[in-house]
């Protein structure tokens, strides 16, 4: 008998962490070298996230080893019960699979709370590192270097487990998520496709750029929400001054290389725009005295405003700070941001970027920095969704994952599927910023760490009787216990726009703070300084400003 005891909860000790309920592992027939194929799974995934979606059912696997692997799953599950039944001391308190999709702003201020009350926290995301985007700009023109802005995934919680891979599936019926990972033997690499099993899911994968269905934006911009675009964006720059410095080019080639476009007007845009011009005044001057004279930069924005979050003094403020004509190190006269407001984009060619009857803006490169798009993952779960609460809220939702004021999503089993940032949409909408993004994770990690107290699965999140358990995250509803809905609170927002000058608008209690210039910009760096996520990051960015102070932007390119 202790023979039998032992050699099954050894089977059991002896499983994977992460063993599915059915089929785990499919190789695609698909090889190549491992940036090729991360390409390659993200074309696919933006092909997806461009392509018309409509509600569809998941039809069951229909894989011919399922009953074996389901007859071994249930064979252990039975193990386990009697090693159980044998041993003398009580059974542990079960624990939780919660799999995070993501390490964006939500996804980290998540994770960094999670796994200490016992769950078995695991993150999913193609790339393993917290990302501080608000710097991106500065990064595309060297102002800080890309590590500096960024965080080891694995660093944010030492009780999470990471794996590196692209969630492409939600299933909520069997209660797993589908993934793919490039896996590399040697010099070959290939696409691996598996599934994770969980008791609760956490959708946090952020939002794609949306390209309105613009013929030619995928073919032939540039956009700026990862490393990977800031890192292209850095070349195109360099390589746009490179080139106009060939003598075999004409004087109108060498204006269009000259030239850069940037869309849209929002803090992204705004923000490259300025960082553009300080790197124009200081280093390409500096580099390129011959050529940045004939540099210009052109701001296209559809509607007639510009930062459109900011009051209407403050945005009157940024757009004449970006028109103003500069003087670079050297004296050399730089232009101001050419900012044509209510330019409505049509077209995007190999040369041009067409304006209706407008006249078409030329360009060396082009920045495509105007609106969110759905993630490939979350369109899909929107779509298996089905007919019902989540496809009314649609309408407002928008390709987003509509959810309740708990963050619980619409149509998914109460309580097992939550989202949160810039994929998620409540009711009424939230801005999709950082800060929105930080505080739902961390409300959102108060909630599931009273997950074995409450009843999350309720119309309200509640416990019968007793006291409360956080004032923070519980009211009390006659003699139950209730979670508080998420509530965002707005602290304010801030934009740079060049020359060393910024805006704030601070929220101080029922009043809000407006500042412009040097004061805002020295709030700006401060507080971007103070919100990064560890210190090695604040020592490495504040080295990085000093370093662009003293010797300024690197034009280095490999």
């Amino acid at each position: 008998m202790r023979c039998l005891y032992a050699l099954i909860t050894g089977a059991v000790a002896l499983q994977p962490r992460y063993t599915p309920s059915r089929s785990l592992k499919t190789r695609l027939q698909v090889t190549g070298s491992e940036d090729d194929l991360r390409d390659e799974i993200a074309r696919r995934n933006a092909a997806k996230a461009d392509a018309p979606r409509v509600p569809t059912t998941q039809p069951e696997p229909t894989d011919p080893l399922g009953f074996a692997s389901l007859l071994w799953e249930r064979t252990l599950q039975y193990g386990s019960k009697l090693a159980d039944s044998l041993s003398d001391e009580a059974p542990a308190k079960p624990t939780e699979d919660i799999v995070v999709l993501g390490s964006g702003w939500g996804a980290a201020a998540l994770v960094g709370a999670l796994g200490s009350n016992g769950e078995r926290v695991t993150v999913v995301s193609p790339r393993n590192y917290f990302l501080f985007t608000p710097m991106l700009a500065g990064a595309a023109v060297g102002t800080v270097e890309y590590r500096s802005i960024t965080q080891p995934v694995r660093s944010l919680n030492k009780h999470a487990a990471y794996v590196e891979a692209t969630a492409t599936a939600v299933d909520t019926e069997r209660k797993v998520v589908v993934c793919e990972a490039v896996v590399c033997e040697g010099s070959q690499c290939s696409i691996d496709e598996f599934e994770l099993p969980y008791d609760r899911v956490v959708i946090a994968v952020g939002a794609t750029t949306n390209t309105f269905g613009v013929p030619g934006v995928r073919e032939h911009c540039l956009f700026l929400k990862q490393i990977s675009d800031a890192d292209s964006l850095r070349k195109a720059l360099g390589n746009a001054f490179e080139r106009a410095s060939l003598p075999t080019l004409s004087a109108d080639e060498r204006r269009r290389a000259l030239s850069f476009c940037v869309v849209g007007a929002g803090p992204t845009g705004v923000e490259f725009c300025g960082e553009l011009r300080d790197f124009l005044a200081a280093d390409a001057a500096r580099y390129y005295p011959d050529l940045v004279g004939e540099a210009r930069v052109t701001l296209l924005e559809a509607t007639d405003q510009v930062l459109g979050a900011f009051d209407a003094s403050l945005r009157a403020e940024a757009l004449d700070e970006l028109r103003v004509r500069r003087l670079a190190t050297d004296n050399q006269d730089i232009a101001g941001v050419d900012v044509k407001l209510g330019a409505q984009v049509t077209e995007v060619n190999g040369t041009h970027v067409l304006l209706g009857e407008a006249d078409p803006v030329p360009y060396g490169f082009c920045v495509w920095a105007t609106g969110n798009g759905a993630v490939s993952v979350v369109s899909e779960t929107v779509s298996s969704l089905g007919e019902g609460a989540q496809a009314e809220a649609q309408a407002t939702a928008r390709g987003r994952l509509a959810v309740d004021p708990w963050l619980r999503v619409l149509g998914a089993p109460r309580g097992e599927v939550y989202a949160l940032g810039d994929c998620a949409c409540g009711a009424p909408p939230l801005p999709a910023t950082a800060q929105v993004a930080a505080q739902q994770g961390e409300y959102l990690a108060g909630l599931l760490r009273g997950a074995g107290r409450y009843d999350l699965g309720a119309a309200k999140p509640c416990r019968a009787g007793g006291r409360r358990l956080d004032e923070l995250f519980c009211e009390t509803e006659g003699d139950s216990v209730v979670a508080r809905p998420f509530q965002f609170l707005n602290l304010g927002i801030l934009a740079y726009v060049g020359d060393s000058k910024a805006l704030a608008q601070v929220s101080l209690g029922d009043s809000t703070l407006k500042d412009t210039g040097r004061r805002a910009f020295a709030l700006w760096r401060s507080v971007y300084l103070a919100k990064q996520v560890s210190l090695r990051n604040r020592v490495l960015v504040a080295g990085d400003w000093v370093r662009d102070r003293v010797f300024g932007r690197d034009i280095t390119r490999f």
